[in-house]
């Protein structure tokens, strides 16, 4: 009975953490913080300086080390060979400066109040890192990632990312346990010389294993193969000496480099997400609430010389690549914070004696008490970057309007969003290639895909095609066809297609289970996507409207309409009556579909030239905020860029309506504007997800 007790607490605990974590995530979506504050402030909350509720330490930090190697991993996972080619410069220059002058000041305060240099020096590695999760995280909600302030931010967390690797190789060199100078040059040798071997394995053995088990169509065996590769890698390098951490990063670097890596990606983030709640909360569990009310304004001193610190820093590595004071002063007030990797600098120095400062528990808990508080003030930051840049220019300058340095403009493919920057032409390196917008997402790629895919080439559509068929990609890349290997049932591939950005989702796959799902993620990823669906029977029409389908056309009504065509002619009955007889037909069967939903869409459909990319039309469903308001109301001209054209409601379509216009649901409204500024309008469309789950 006792192994059976012990898994009992063992299982409580857990519980204990996820309740409370599930409880605190909702508590601060509603005021509108990030989830990882919300796990910080749980563990501050069930840990053993307050309520004391999870008592083994030892088994959260266990659970923690998984969800730091699955981080580690999913960075490498999306840290490709190719995105940093096309960011280098801005990588390695602004990543460079910020890093090192953060380091350099850090450790020369620190020297100066009589801290050791070694420790001086680690203090810098833990600030000089911001938080990648938070701030792309928030970059992605609010749709600015393809912005210069976006670009930028992620170029210098890239490099922040990577740094993450040699700082946590420094750390027994600093703490005095990594002997000489020449142990610890055979140290970075001897992990160099492993990355090596790892990457010229991984361009013959990965990709073959992949292969192999892609072929099996088994999901279950895909996901635990990438889990293999993670944890079997991570720990195959922390044999030769080299940390977990390295290696983690080092998996995923190799896997991003398949065909399958997105696939990958989308099957380790539900995983990840879990394993690093426990991380985060276990972060919390070590701040001692009774020393942060005790020490509550050396905490704020910290904090905020932190923020200026940052801010100044990273203002100043962006304006060494040309840019604007504007947008280098929005990058750096954006980047004012310490980072999630911090913890697991800390991690590794705790355990080698090292501490921020060298002040040791104390620092230690300053330390964790000012991250918590910075990351907690992020959003803010970020939702006020913009004007806050716009402040500083206004400042120097001293003048209300900002410089210009040379008037030349950025590219078309940076200017997208708020901040248009008009002071520099950079490089091909500094440049992006243009993501899809407007554009369709084909799920299938059998014979109706392939022949959609033709007619799209032919009109100069834009489009990417998911599909499962390991082959059916492989060939669809070799003829430079947009292609993707991936579940289109995930949320993560169906964004990684562009989703939020495309005008149409079509469905041509012959698996009536899993249609529905992807038909119901996709509506709700983008409530303004016209989707269309195949099916088989004419039963499944209403079903699959009900969970988001647009327009279905049913194999079983067309195999019909063609038989029954051909028993007329048969009976030389004239090509008009057999049109008329037709029509009625398809009235009849199609009638659960027609009017509202069909007749607007086809609207758009009819012409697909270059007007005709940029107009959809739009479902007012049951249960979205747009229902029940006036057009004058949700003010989606002003506040989004859209123009209303119509709208169209049970059969009658309102030409420019008026702003008293007031929507119904099940209203069609044919709206004209960007991709960007439909994606931005989405909320106003979208179903809460548990109502449209409630109906599907």
């Amino acid at each position: 009975m006792l192994p059976l007790a012990v898994n009992v607490a063992f299982l409580f605990e857990i519980v204990v953490l996820f309740v409370a974590a599930v409880v605190m995530a909702y508590l601060c979506y509603r005021i509108g913080l990030v989830p990882i504050a919300a796990f910080l402030i749980t563990g501050v909350i069930i840990g053993p300086t307050a309520l004391g509720l999870v008592s083994d330490q030892e088994m959260v930090d266990v659970l923690a080390e998984i969800g730091v190697i699955l981080l580690l991993f999913t960075i490498g996972l999306e840290f490709s060979l190719e995105k940093l080619s096309r960011l280098a410069r801005a990588i390695f220059v602004a990543g460079t400066l910020q890093g090192a002058s953060v380091i350099l000041i850090v450790t020369g305060v620190a020297v100066a109040f009589g801290t050791e240099l070694n420790a001086g020096i680690y203090t810098g590695f833990l600030i000089a890192l911001s938080s990648t999760a938070i701030v792309l995280g928030l970059l992605t909600d609010r749709k600015e990632t393809d912005t210069p302030q976006g670009r930028l931010s992620l170029s210098i967390l890239i490099f922040q990312d990577f740094s993450i690797v040699g700082m946590v190789l420094l750390v027994p060199l600093l703490s005095g346990e990594g002997g000489s100078t020449l142990e610890l040059l055979w140290i970075l040798v001897r992990a160099i010389l492993i990355i090596v071997v790892i990457l010229v394995l991984a361009r013959r053995i990965v990709p073959w294993i992949l292969e192999k088990v892609v072929h099996t169509g088994r999901q279950e065996l895909f996901l635990l193969t990438v889990v293999t590769i993670c944890l079997g890698t991570a720990a195959l390098v922390s044999l030769f000496g080299v940390s977990l951490a390295l290696g983690a990063f080092m998996a995923g670097l190799v896997v991003s480099e398949s065909h399958y890596s997105e696939q990958a990606l989308s099957e380790i983030l539900p995983l990840r997400t879990i394993f690093n709640v426990v991380f985060f909360v276990s972060v919390g569990m070590l701040l001692d609430v009774s020393f942060l009310l005790d020490n509550i304004g050396v905490v704020l001193l910290v904090g905020l010389s932190i923020l200026v610190l940052k801010t100044i820093t990273t203002s100043a590595s962006v304006l060494a690549l040309g840019y604007p004071l504007r947008i280098a002063a929005a990058v750096g007030f954006g980047l004012a914070q310490i980072g999630e990797f911090s913890f697991v600098l800390e991690r590794a120095g705790r355990t080698a004696g090292l501490s921020p400062a060298g002040m040791g528990d104390a620092g230690t808990q300053i330390f964790i008490a000012a991250t918590v508080l910075l990351m907690l003030v992020t959003p803010f930051q970020l939702q006020g970057s913009v004007r806050f840049g716009e402040f500083v220019a206004r400042l120097m300058s001293g003048r209300g309007a900002v410089n210009r340095s040379d008037g030349g403009p950025l590219p078309d493919t940076l200017t997208s969003g708020p901040l248009v920057p008009e002071t520099r032409t950079l490089s091909p390196a500094d440049v992006e290639t243009p993501h899809l917008e407007d554009h369709a997402v084909i799920v299938g790629y059998g014979q109706a895909g392939r022949r959609l895919v033709q007619v799209l080439q032919n009109r100069g559509i834009p489009f990417i095609v998911i599909e499962m068929n390991p082959n059916a990609v492989q060939e669809m890349r070799s003829k430079a066809i947009p292609a993707l290997y991936g579940d289109a049932s995930r949320a993560h591939i169906l964004e990684s297609a562009g989703i939020h950005e495309a005008k149409m989702c079509v469905l041509v796959i012959n698996d009536p289970t899993i249609t529905p799902r992807i038909t119901q993620q996709a509506r709700y990823l983008n409530p303004t996507l016209q989707i269309v669906v195949r099916t088989r029977y004419l039963i499944d029409m209403e079903r699959l409207q009900r969970v988001g389908a647009d327009i279905v056309v049913p194999e079983e009504m067309e195999t019909t309409v063609r038989i029954f065509s051909h028993v007329l002619g048969a009976y030389m009955i004239p090509p008009d009556e057999i049109d008329r007889q037709v029509k009625l037909l398809r009235k009849e069967d199609y009638g659960i579909v027609r009017g509202s939903i069909q007749e607007a869409h086809l609207m758009v459909l009819e012409g697909l030239d270059e007007d005709g990319l940029h107009t959809r039309a739009v479902a007012v469903r049951e249960g979205a905020p747009a229902a029940g308001c006036t057009l004058g109301e949700l003010e989606l001209r002003r506040k989004y860029g859209l123009t209303v054209l119509a709208v169209r409601r049970e059969g009658k379509t309102t030409a420019s309506p008026s702003g008293e216009f007031r929507l119904h649901a099940g209203d069609r409204l044919v709206m004209v504007g960007s991709a960007d500024r439909f994606a931005h309008c989405a909320d106003i469309f979208r179903v809460p997800e548990t109502a449209h789950q409630s109906k599907a």
